[in-house]
């Protein structure tokens, strides 16, 4: 157990100045639908970390829980981390706090609205960019919360001229690491 704690407080993020990222953020509760309830507040807490540390939006899809993004940063430039944390407490501080929340979001002086982490990739190439699009266009679709990418509201992919219903997804076999195309090639 403690081997395990150790290794998710290690956790490197990668930095890359000006770089391309796709994020994923989570509310706590998987439950709740406050991003899209609270739309207007989110967009706003948005703004004003871009007045503050600019940075542009290639795509972004809000659902009830969690969002998608896709941001371009400045060159010489790569703290998304306090982006997202003026982000995350600027919308916090302007809604309830949930009924309970943990002793350790208690002893950190959280409200215990998102997740504490986030997800980031790095976009490499624009294979990545257009897969990480398509992924932006089609959540509303995976989350079973419309039929078609373009019924849904809350997507920056309405304002873009697009085709926002993409043929159905390939299965895409995962990027084997080095280890594994060393392990593939000995196999073979």
């Amino acid at each position: 157990m403690f081997a395990q704690v150790c290794a998710m407080t290690n956790y490197i993020r990668r930095y890359v100045p000006g770089g391309t990222y796709f994020f994923t953020v989570r509310l706590q509760d998987q439950r709740s639908d406050l991003l899209t309830a609270r739309f207007d507040l989110l967009r706003s807490a948005t703004r004003l970390c871009m007045k503050r540390w600019p940075f542009e939006i290639a795509g972004a899809v809000i659902l009830p829980n969690k969002l998608h993004m896709i941001w371009v940063l400045p060159p010489g430039d790569a703290a998304f981390s306090k982006r997202w944390r003026l982000i995350k407490s600027t919308f916090s501080r302007h809604v309830p706090a949930p009924a309970t929340i943990s002793t350790s979001q208690s002893k950190r002086r959280e409200k215990g609205i998102w997740q504490r982490r986030f997800w980031e990739h790095v976009i490499r190439d624009q294979q990545g960019f257009d897969l990480h699009m398509h992924l932006i266009a089609s959540a509303p679709v995976h989350e079973g919360l419309v039929k078609r990418p373009r019924d849904w509201p809350y997507s920056s992919l309405q304002h873009r001229k697009m085709g926002l219903d993409p043929s159905p997804p390939r299965t895409i076999a995962p990027v084997p690491s080095a280890q594994d195309r060393r392990a593939a090639a000995n196999a073979n």
